[in-house]
């Protein structure tokens, strides 16, 4: 018989645009779904063959029992992830869905606070975080970005998609802002625990950027929205679709080149050689199949593509 399996869904802090802000908490939480698979019987290749997916047999026993990978995301970063009518959507689930066939087994995705993800994947509490995560050295190595001290265990990456940090302002660009520098001395509002914050931390001024950090990208933006803040930085896929979508592309703007693009990961606890290097070979059989391409381009994101899975790619 089959048994009915669910992911507790977590309350929605970050990332997402107006259109979403009526969406309730008991969405959010109906957002991992249900199967009604058992775990015992593996899912049935792409082909509809009733053979195995074609990289089952490479993922961990404890995988193939559960039928299940959980994922850790943080569910308001579109066009990344986020929820529609209650269920995960965008580039990283609709990715997921992907791998999932070629591993033939479930991707269950689970909200949490962008910032707990990792120690939440320490902890077990995930298989897998899978949340427009940039791969930097730091948190392979579980490094403090700010001290450098060591917070938590090592992490491998599966390196998936490239892209940068951009500037959003408003319609017009009323401040005339165009490079980093000239938010020296501004007020800015950031996603905490983002490699934007990271970013403006960095900046060099002879009058420090007013750094505000929120909880949630979706704070940040309200910030710029309301006039509070001058900018708002991000991950460039989040802040052009904000630009495109919201107020009918009448809200915002992105001002000057992508900043520092780099990969994002996958991120796996390094002592789970075997689901990285599944996810490895799955990814790379999206890729060659065109599966992977296709979802990217639903998402207009194709810029950021890679041509092959990189393990620890980051800097």
């Amino acid at each position: 018989m089959a048994v009915a399996t669910c992911a507790g869904g977590g309350l929605l802090p970050r990332k997402h645009l107006a259109p979403l802000g009526a969406m309730t908490v008991a969405a959010a939480l109906t957002l991992s779904g249900c199967s009604d698979q058992s775990p015992k019987d593996p899912p049935p290749s792409p082909s509809g063959t009733g053979t195995r997916a074609p990289l089952y047999d490479e993922l961990p026993a404890a995988v193939k029992k559960s039928g299940v990978i959980k994922v850790g995301s943080d569910m308001l970063y579109p066009p990344m992830e986020f929820i529609q009518n209650g269920k995960p959507t965008g580039v990283d689930p609709g990715l997921a869905e992907v791998l999932g066939r070629e591993l033939g087994v479930r991707f269950q995705f689970s909200n949490s606070a962008f910032d707990t993800l990792l120690t939440g994947l320490r902890a077990n509490r995930h298989d897998v975080v899978m949340s427009a995560m940039s791969d930097t050295k730091e948190r392979q190595q579980g490094l403090d970005p700010s001290t450098g001290e060591k917070i938590g265990e090592d992490v491998d990456f599966v390196d998936y998609f490239t892209a940068g940090s951009s500037i959003m302002v408003k319609k017009g660009n009323p401040e005339k802002i165009k490079t980093l520098a000239d938010l020296c001395g501004r007020k800015v509002a950031v996603q905490s625990g983002s490699t934007a914050y990271d970013l403006l931390r960095s900046q060099q001024c002879d009058e420090p950027i007013d750094i505000e950090a929120y909880d949630t990208h979706d704070e940040a933006q309200a910030r710029l929205a309301s006039g509070a803040a001058v900018a708002d930085v991000a991950d460039y896929p989040v802040v052009a679709y904000a630009a495109q979508t919201s107020g009918g592309g009448k809200d915002f703007e992105v001002v000057g080149e992508q900043i520092g693009p780099g990969p994002y990961g996958m991120a796996v606890p390094a002592s789970n050689k075997q689901l990285r290097d599944a996810l490895e070979a799955a990814l790379n059989a999206a890729i060659q199949d065109g599966s992977y391409k296709q979802v990217l381009d639903k998402w207009n994101v194709g810029d950021g593509a890679v041509t092959d899975a990189t393990i620890n790619g980051g800097t």
